[in-house]
């Protein structure tokens, strides 16, 4: 069947947020005395919000829920100051976006990041393009892999789910996509691997994201 719609990982994905993401939680860690982790290492921190990202860096006997939380809205404030420093879309994803939009597929956007960052990032890096619905981590929904989100996504669109491309960059978004009955196509420009993706369930590969228009005739 023909795709109507394509679904879009955030971070990773549309935007290569990691330097940023890196540089705030560092900042955070240093200020407390923790020891801060080189860019890599962050590829596989995150992706699954941001509390499961700071019990992943705090050293294992400091992250407690009081510590963790603490860390959040320290956090918090400094990339909300600092999240667009670095952050720019990956090289294609406009040329990407302008051929989805000439062909009329609709796009929105479901990432672990939270809601009101999640939107700010679309709003301010990628503003010529419609994204409908933007869904960031929002209290009371479960975040990805559960499909929750997409649920709510594609029973807004009134689009079954198999008429969806699910464009992501990491094994989470692999489940989700597979969860939800989407096809998962994983980005290969994005934070973790080829092996990471294949495994968890991506049906495609892309290097390009322009190769993406391949995918759409199903």
């Amino acid at each position: 069947m023909k795709r109507k719609a394509v679904l879009f990982d955030l971070d990773g994905t549309l935007l290569d947020t990691l330097e940023d993401l890196c540089d705030s939680v560092n900042r955070v860690l240093a200020a407390r005395g923790f020891p801060i982790h080189p860019l890599d290492a962050y590829r596989y921190y995150v992706g699954d919000g941001a509390a499961t990202l700071f019990r992943r860096v705090l050293p294992e006997n400091q992250n407690g829920d009081e510590m963790v939380q603490n860390c959040l809205l320290d956090f918090r404030e400094d990339y909300g100051r600092n999240w667009n420093v670095k952050t720019k879309p990956y090289p294609g994803i406009e040329e990407l976006l302008d051929a989805l939009t000439e062909r009329g597929i609709q796009m929105t956007v479901l990432s672990n990041k939270p809601d009101e960052t999640t939107k700010k990032c679309i709003e301010g890096l990628l503003p010529r393009w419609k994204f409908a619905p933007v869904l960031g981590q929002r209290e009371g929904v479960p975040k990805k892999p559960d499909p929750a989100g997409v649920t709510e996504i594609t029973e807004t669109l009134g689009l079954h789910p198999s008429a969806f491309l699910y464009l992501g960059d990491t094994g989470t978004d692999m489940r989700t996509a597979t969860a939800a009955g989407m096809f998962p196509v994983g980005a290969l420009w994005g934070f973790r691997t080829e092996e990471e993706l294949t495994e968890t369930g991506a049906r495609a590969l892309i290097r390009e994201p322009l190769e993406l228009l391949l995918y759409l005739e199903g």
